[in-house]
């Protein structure tokens, strides 16, 4: 398979100024690397793209046992940890340790949709769910599915 290209993804805190997203996207990618610099995946981005897309999180609010609740950077977090996709956070000491960054790298099947286009059902399949899994496989599997949904219809942070 030849080389595809990568991006890194990252959702901020909305609650911070631009500069301090730009900041914590700094300070996540840095724990990236301290956690993932050893991995070849991460190794080709570094060596050939180094893109990085800052995206906003929403709100952050620790997880609230008593009513289930949490915030939207939690629930990010949440969800690339059940489909098990590598990422890195970063909880700002200056803010009482609140999360203000989350970030994951990904290849061009997640975010180019020209090259990979949405799945679209078909009307007359004889077995859409097969045909539904044969889309995700064929864009990279299950955490590349999880990461298109994460970061479709986000906004550039501001």
């Amino acid at each position: 398979m030849e080389k595809m290209e990568q991006r890194m993804y990252f959702f901020v805190n909305r609650s911070l100024s631009p500069i301090q997203k730009g900041i914590q996207a700094g300070h996540c990618a840095l724990e990236y690397a301290r956690i993932y610099h050893n991995d070849e995946y991460y190794k080709s981005f570094i060596e050939n793209d180094k893109t990085w897309i800052i995206l906003e999180g929403g709100t952050s609010q620790d997880h609230d046992l008593l009513f289930g609740t949490c915030g939207d950077m939690e629930e990010i977090v949440d969800i690339l940890e059940w489909a098990g996709v590598p990422h890195a956070t970063f909880r700002e000491p200056d803010v009482n340790y609140a999360l203000t960054t989350v970030c994951f790298l990904c290849d061009e099947r997640v975010w180019d949709k020209e090259q990979y286009p949405d799945y679209v059902p078909n009307p007359e399949s004889i077995d859409e769910e097969r045909d539904s899994e044969e889309w995700v496989y064929s864009i990279g599997g299950l955490q590349n599915d999880v990461m298109r949904g994460l970061i479709d219809g986000k906004r550039l942070a501001s």
